[in-house]
């Protein structure tokens, strides 16, 4: 029995020959976002090669830019770095969707107060060089802080004008819906590590609750901690690796771009945050939405990742 493939995020080539995204809904948050996000928790240097990243990124159609305040060698530092190239090239914020995190801080770990998270916005904001994020994420959940407390925390930041949507990373199905059930305004998404070799989000809930209150996926770490790229670290690599090597060779591309399309077959239409800071890396990424991927693909893919037959 043949099974009928079914295409992965499909693409249409404009006449620059870039790839332009379907786009979907960023939730209920009235932002549209593309198949592909670009993230920037390596991001260092200087300005001039930080920009080259950025508009690769753009040009490719990986418009959703996500970086937070942990991020970078030093505390803040990528948002520093990415607030420089917005400086020396402001027309670019009118090409994305921008997203940031915080509530990480070293040393403690985690502080999710409505304070805390005001003024991490506010400092975001300030590095940044804008007024306004798109999207505000806390980035690891805070045991200590009362969600009604986070959820005022995105009220305000709304009312003032300096977010358009909320979101939360790392969150399990429990703590999002605490959330949920305090808030004011519709959360726009979840952030969870998801990959053919992080599969948690599948069995734990996460993605189903995704579907269920018309959530966002935004999946960090699409490569597996960078596992699938280079075939080894991470338990099973070497089996998901075969596997994905398999369908590249039909499909005419990379190993990688394989293991995006993956991630977005699911029904909540996860989005790869790829974090490759290379650009020839950054386009080939768009490869992903040329991928057509048949159940059987799938699942010999979720089969070796498992390490054992499908019940």
């Amino acid at each position: 029995m043949t099974l009928d493939p079914f295409v992965v995020a499909g693409a249409q080539l404009g006449g620059d020959g870039a790839s332009e995204h379907r786009l979907r809904p960023l939730g209920k948050s009235g932002l549209q976002i593309p198949a592909l996000a670009w993230g920037m928790w390596r991001l260092e240097g200087e300005t001039g090669p930080a920009r080259k990243l950025v508009e690769t990124a753009l040009d490719a159609g990986l418009t959703l830019l996500d970086t937070a305040e942990i991020y970078g060698t030093q505390f803040a530092e990528a948002e520093r770095i990415f607030g420089r190239v917005l400086a020396d090239a402001p027309e670019l914020r009118q090409r994305m969707v921008l997203a940031t995190k915080g509530g990480i801080i070293p040393g403690v770990p985690y502080c999710s107060s409505r304070d805390y998270l005001i003024a991490a916005c506010d400092g975001s904001l300030k590095r940044l060089g804008v007024e306004q994020v798109d999207l505000y994420q806390v980035h690891r959940p805070d045991h200590l802080t009362h969600p009604a407390e986070v959820a005022e925390a995105f009220s305000r930041l709304r009312d003032a004008g300096k977010i358009r949507a909320a979101g939360v990373s790392n969150y399990t199905v429990a703590q999002t819906r605490a959330l949920m059930a305090h808030m004011d305004m519709p959360l726009a998404s979840l952030q969870p590590e998801f990959s053919a070799l992080a599969i948690d989000a599948l069995y734990d809930g996460v993605l189903d609750l995704a579907v269920e209150a018309d959530l966002a996926v935004l999946a960090w770490s699409p490569l597996g901690r960078g596992s699938i790229a280079t075939g080894t670290g991470l338990p099973r690599a070497a089996e998901v690796v075969a596997e994905l090597d398999r369908i590249a060779a039909r499909e005419g591309v990379s190993r990688t771009a394989v293991a995006y399309a993956w991630i977005m077959a699911h029904p909540a239409r996860p989005v790869p945050i790829v974090g490759s800071q290379q650009p020839a890396r950054i386009v080939e990424a768009c490869d992903a939405l040329k991928v057509k991927l048949n159940r059987a693909d799938w699942y010999a893919v979720l089969t070796a990742a498992r390490g054992a037959p499908l019940p």
